[in-house]
C-alpha cells in the first residue's frame, strides 16, 4: 500500500490536530426511546477501536453520532459532549458540520457508490471542497485508488459506472472516496458484513494498514474480526458502555461479568 503520509496531491486541507475522540455523558433519545445512556469513552488516536455488543445495543447509533449523520434520524435529541481536538461534535452546526464530515469519513455497511463513474466517485468530494483542475483531480484519483489496491483493476475503465464493479470493489471504492478528502478519522459500520470472505479480508487489511495515518473506529458483530484487528475495544449493552480498554485485556481478562458472558456466546 502506498504511503499516504508522504504523498499530498491536494496541498489544501490542513490536518485536524487531536489526541483521540473523547465522549462524555452522551445521551441520545429518538422519539420516546433512550438509545444511548450516559456514554463516556475515549477512542485512542491512530488505533483501531472496535465497538462490540449484541444487536440493538447502540453501537451504530454511537458511530453515527461521531460525524452527526445521526441528525438525519427523525426525532433525535443529543445531549453531552464529544470532543475531537478542539471541536465539540455535539455543538457543531451548519458549515461546521460540513467541515466535520470531511474530517470524519464513514464507510457504510453496504457498498454505496454514487450513480456516476469510478473516476467521479473519487473526485466528487474534492470538487465539493473546492479542488479544481483536471491534472490535480487525476492525481488524487490515481493516488487513492492505488492506496486501496484498486488502481490496477480499474485504471482502464475509469469512465465506466461504478455500479458495474463487484461488491468488494465497490466497498474499496467507497473507502477511497472517503480518503480522498483527507479525513482525520475513519468510521466503519460493519463495512465487511455484506462482502464475501476474500473481499472482507482485503477491506479488513486495508483498515489495519490505514491506522498509521488515521484513527479508525469500527462497529462489528463478528468477534473474530474484532480479535484480529482491534487495538482497543468498547463493549456496549442496552445503550451503555459496560467495559472498555485495550483489546488484549478485554478479550483475555474482562472485568465485567456481562462482557465475559458476551464473549462466551451467552447472548448475541
Amino acid at each position: 500500500m502506498e504511503n499516504m503520509a508522504t504523498f499530498d496531491p491536494i496541498h489544501k486541507f490542513a490536518p485536524l490536530e487531536h489526541d483521540g475522540i473523547k465522549v462524555k455523558d452522551l445521551n441520545i433519545h429518538i422519539g420516546g426511546a433512550h438509545i444511548l445512556k450516559n456514554v463516556t469513552a475515549e477512542i485512542p488516536k491512530n488505533k483501531i477501536t472496535c465497538i462490540i455488543g449484541p444487536s440493538g445495543c447502540g453501537k451504530s447509533t454511537l458511530l453515527r453520532t461521531f460525524n452527526r449523520i445521526i441528525d438525519t434520524t427523525e426525532g433525535v435529541k443529543i445531549d453531552g459532549n464529544i470532543w475531537l481536538g478542539d471541536h465539540n461534535i455535539v455543538t457543531s452546526h451548519g458549515a461546521d458540520k460540513i467541515e466535520l464530515r470531511r474530517h470524519i469519513g464513514l464507510v457504510p455497511q453496504r457498498p454505496c457508490p454514487l450513480p456516476m463513474s469510478i473516476y467521479d466517485n473519487i473526485a466528487y468530494g474534492c470538487r465539493i471542497h473546492g479542488i479544481r483542475g483536471n491534472e490535480k483531480l487525476k492525481a488524487v484519483v490515481e493516488h487513492y485508488l492505488k492506496s486501496i489496491g484498486l488502481w490496477d483493476e480499474v485504471k482502464d475503465r475509469l469512465k465506466q459506472p461504478a455500479a458495474r464493479l463487484s461488491g468488494g470493489q465497490q466497498q474499496r471504492l467507497c473507502l477511497a472516496r472517503s480518503l480522498a478528502v483527507e479525513p482525520t478519522v475513519l468510521l466503519a459500520d460493519e463495512s465487511t458484513s455484506a462482502l464475501d470472505p476474500i473481499s472482507s479480508k482485503k477491506v479488513e487489511q486495508l483498515f489495519v494498514d490505514l491506522k498509521k495515518d488515521y484513527t479508525v473506529v469500527m462497529v462489528t458483530h463478528t468477534l473474530q474480526q474484532a480479535q484480529r484487528v482491534a487495538d482497543y475495544v468498547i463493549f456496549m449493552y442496552l445503550g451503555e458502555v459496560i467495559e472498555a480498554g485495550p483489546a488484549k485485556d478485554i478479550f483475555n481478562n474482562p472485568q465485567n461479568e456481562l462482557t465475559q458472558k458476551y464473549l462466551d456466546g451467552a447472548f448475541s
